[in-house]
């Protein structure tokens, strides 16, 4: 099928005042008329939204998809803008966990924007999403309704999850819409000297609420929707954890062998340099890393 056809699945056209209507986007400052769906309608209810740079970083993406999958893994539904990149990340995470993602175009649904990701949305109709405009089938996306549906990523979330952002930058008015309309705004901090964390980090200037790891987001993701973290650890998951703290490392910014082993040397001991061997060849197998002519392994998005 062209990555220009049209999605498949029920269609339905909610108007503010109908009892389908998302009760959360009837009390925003500017709610839609009308909502065009292409889904599961019943998918449309409180969840969190994440989202992050178009032009992400291997870092932004990686967050994205890291902490989408433990709310997903929840049962939250995961919203966002259908974008490349961060939002992109996001939405494929949820897919993953099997939980509900919608996703909200600029323009009409017949109008698939970016047209690569038509895929993407068709997956997460097919398992029991949505994909939703408040723009007619056939509208066509401008510049300015993009700016315009961050009112409803954040109107229909309980919590917004800012992954990585510039400035001036869409994913910074998003969060503008949710502190707004009195939502809670989560941030994943980035290094002070890129560009694409300097929204996020005036956001934590200005008083978000900074997720600096897997358990202080598990605990606001259970303080604001209400569901148990997991308390219990395996000892294969103690392990994965070790495995983790080298990767994450990885992930952070590219490192060279020599950098990578003095970590793992902190993790396994006198297994080190055979462990990290074995996991850098897994992960360029599966395309996770890859190494440069300047002898640093990089992290692929």
């Amino acid at each position: 099928m062209s990555p220009h056809a049209a999605l498949s699945g029920e269609r339905t056209v909610l108007k503010n005042g109908d009892a389908g209507y998302p009760a959360a986007l009837a009390s925003i400052a500017r709610p839609p008329k009308e909502l065009f769906v292409v889904g599961n309608p019943a998918a449309l209810a409180e969840g969190l939204a994440v989202v992050g740079a178009r032009r992400a970083t291997p870092y932004g993406r990686s967050c994205a998809r890291r902490f989408a999958r433990l709310a997903a893994s929840q049962g939250v539904c995961i919203i966002s803008g259908g974008a490349r990149g961060c939002d992109s990340e996001a939405h494929r995470a949820a897919l993953t966990e099997g939980a509900p993602t919608v996703a909200f175009l600029g323009g009409g649904c017949d109008e698939i924007y970016p047209a690569e990701n038509r895929g993407l949305f068709q997956k997460m109709i097919d398992d029991g999403g949505a994909v939703v405009s408040e723009h007619a089938w056939g509208f066509k996306p401008l510049p300015y309704t993009f700016r315009e549906r961050n009112r409803l990523i954040a109107g229909l979330a309980k919590a917004v999850l800012i992954v990585e952002a510039s400035l001036p930058s869409g994913t910074f008015s998003t969060a503008d819409e949710a502190l707004e309309a009195g939502k809670e705004v989560l941030v994943v901090p980035g290094a002070i000297t890129s560009d694409s964390s300097r929204g996020t980090n005036r956001l934590l200037y200005q008083g978000a609420t900074p997720v600096v790891d897997d358990e202080s987001f598990e605990y606001a993701v259970s303080r604001i929707f209400g569901v148990l973290r997991h308390e219990q650890i395996s000892s294969g998951a103690k392990k994965e954890r070790k495995a983790d703290a080298v990767m994450d490392a990885l992930k952070a910014q590219p490192m060279s062998l020599d950098e990578l082993y003095e970590i793992a040397r902190d993790v396994y001991g006198e297994n080190a340099r055979s462990t990290l061997m074995k996991q850098l060849a897994r992960a360029e197998a599966e395309h996770e890393v890859k190494r440069h002519h300047d002898g640093r392994y990089y992290p692929m998005a």
